[in-house]
This record gives structure tokens, C-alpha cells and sequence, in this order.
């Protein structure tokens, strides 16, 4: 039997339909050519390539995942291709505005000062609270992937409701990081009101809890962030809100409960860590709050709901 026959008796055979071979191969050759002519190639693409690769050909079921996470991945593509084109080349970066509106809104007096709340809990930082907000501020990546995950294996269908109301919230917040690209507290109090646009980004206050477990975690994390000046909205704020909608639409009781207590830490994590200012944690739930009543309130009830079961009908032949 000649290479040619074997590899169109393995394309054709259940494991690997032609239909998923060509998806497959239309998205290498788009990915690459997007992260190596445009966005710039790094090590952590080839690494994202290879996995997905992994999961492609491992198994039906591993196959099936990667399309049910796909605006998840989508969501990823799109916050790094942000850095082709930064939002303070397009509106100018407010730095100071939003440090007075803090200040206005949810000064704390002390000490016969006023003093944001990012400020006052920097005053009065305790190892206690370092742990806790580090610890919490970790999850917005676990939990919603864990919702995700049970989902997969129960409702298909809510997991692209869910994993596509997460990156139409996303996409309102990129939208609004263009329109008012804003600075997050901690550039305000390293470098005041100078522009400074080639910096990395920077752990800020959960730099203490990295030296607290001894590794650079944050660091690191914060090292490859695609957006310094994207403070408002916080995203990270509207994260969990959309994973506790759809944990209360599954009836997971139990489960939405210890979201509810995650979003109340995430907050605080937020606000604590010098990342954010409240009026961003505020805009966050906001964002959250609008993408899911245009998408659940609307979109949903429109042909949106038909494609996803064509949809689901294909990836899982």
C-alpha cells in the first residue's frame, strides 16, 4: 500500500475525519501566519500550538473539547493580538483622571488624608491579607475553566452559552480599553503622570505574596501582559460574575455559592493588589452585566442558538 493510500485511509477513518483534518490544517496555517507575520512569534505561541495540536489528536473526546473551548481560545488569540496595535496609540492614556475619581467617589479619610482604598490597604497590608488576595486572584482562570470543564461533560450546549457570554464580555471590555485606555493604580504611584509606554507589567502588591512562596508567580505573569494600560474595565471583576450566572442556570447550588464568596475576593484581591481601582472592579460587573443581558436577553433567542447545535452536530460527528 503506497504512503499516499495510508494517509487518506487515516483521514478518512472514524478517528480522524477529512472534515477535522482540514479544520486542523486551516488553522495551523492561519495561527502561525498571524502570530509569526503579524503579532510577532514567541516561544509561548508554539507552546499554545503544540497543545492544542495534542489534544487534536489524542483522542475524539480531547478533539471535542478544543471545539467546545473554542471562544475560550478565542478569547486567548484576541488578548495577545492586542499588543500589534496598543490602545494608547489610539486615545490618549488617562492616568491621573481616574486616580481623582477614586479619590472623589471612595476616599477614605485617615489620619487627616485621603487616601483611595488601594492606598489605605497599603498602609495597612498585613501577611494575612497578601495570602488571602494572592490566593484568590489565582482563580479567575480555575474557576471558570473547572465550570467549563463539568459542563463539557454535561451540557455542551451551556458550555458554548457560557464560554461565548465570557468572550462577548471580554470583547465589550477590549472595546472600552480603546475608548478610555486607562492607567492601573499601581503605574499612577510608580511613576505618576509621565507616559511611559515601553514597560512591562508588574505584579505590584502580590509581589509579596510571590516572596512569601518563593517563587516568582505574578512576576512572571505579569511579565507578558499584553496591556499595561487596560485598568477600565476589570475584567477580572467580570469574570466570575458570568461563571455564578451560569453555575445558578445549571442549578449547581452549591457550586455557585462558593463562586459568589470568589467574586467577593476576587474584588477584594483587585482592589488590594494595587491592579485596580474600584470604579474599574465597578465597570467590571458592569461589562459582565451587559454582555449577559445582550447575549442571554437577545442574541440567544436568534438564529445564535440554532448554529450552536449545528455546530455541536459537527464537532461531535
Amino acid at each position: 500500500m503506497s504512503l499516499i493510500n495510508l494517509k487518506n485511509l487515516y483521514i478518512e477513518s472514524s478517528f480522524f475525519p477529512r472534515k477535522h483534518f482540514l479544520v486542523f490544517v486551516a488553522f495551523t496555517l492561519i495561527y502561525l501566519s498571524w502570530t509569526n507575520f503579524v503579532v510577532g512569534f514567541r516561544t509561548d505561541h508554539i507552546n499554545f500550538y503544540i497543545f492544542i495540536l495534542c489534544l487534536f489528536l489524542v483522542h475524539k473526546w480531547t478533539r471535542t473539547l478544543v471545539y467546545c473551548f473554542v471562544f475560550f481560545l478565542l478569547f486567548w488569540i484576541i488578548y495577545d493580538s492586542m499588543r500589534v496595535y496598543p490602545n494608547y496609540m489610539v486615545n490618549e492614556v488617562r492616568i491621573i483622571e481616574p486616580y481623582q475619581i477614586e479619590k472623589a467617589l471612595f476616599g477614605i479619610n485617615s489620619d487627616q488624608n485621603i487616601f483611595t482604598p488601594n492606598e489605605f490597604f497599603k498602609l495597612n497590608s498585613s501577611s494575612v491579607l497578601d495570602l488571602i488576595s494572592g490566593l484568590f486572584y489565582l482563580t479567575w482562570v480555575p474557576v471558570p475553566l473547572a465550570l467549563g470543564i463539568y459542563l463539557f461533560f454535561t451540557d455542551k450546549k451551556m458550555l458554548l452559552r457560557f464560554s461565548a457570554a465570557y468572550l462577548f464580555a471580554n470583547l465589550l471590555g477590549f472595546c472600552i480599553y480603546y475608548l478610555y485606555p486607562a492607567a492601573p493604580p499601581w503605574y499612577f504611584a510608580k511613576y505618576g503622570s509621565i507616559q511611559n509606554f515601553n514597560i512591562p507589567g508588574d505584579p505590584a502588591q502580590l509581589l509579596r505574596f510571590d516572596e512569601m512562596i518563593g517563587f516568582p508567580l505574578f512576576t512572571n505573569m505579569y511579565s507578558k501582559n499584553a496591556n499595561v494600560f487596560a485598568a477600565i474595565p476589570s475584567l477580572h471583576a467580570a469574570y466570575p460574575v458570568i461563571t455564578w450566572y451560569y453555575a445558578r442556570k445549571k442549578k449547581l447550588y452549591l457550586a455557585s455559592a462558593l463562586i459568589f464568596i470568589d467574586i467577593l475576593g476576587i474584588w477584594f484581591a483587585a482592589v488590594y493588589s494595587f491592579h485596580h481601582y474600584v470604579i474599574d472592579v465597578l465597570m467590571g460587573l458592569g461589562c459582565a452585566l451587559v454582555a449577559l443581558f445582550i447575549f442571554e436577553g437577545w442574541l440567544i433567542k436568534t438564529k445564535v442558538s440554532v448554529l450552536m447545535d449545528k455546530y455541536l452536530s459537527f464537532v461531535t460527528s
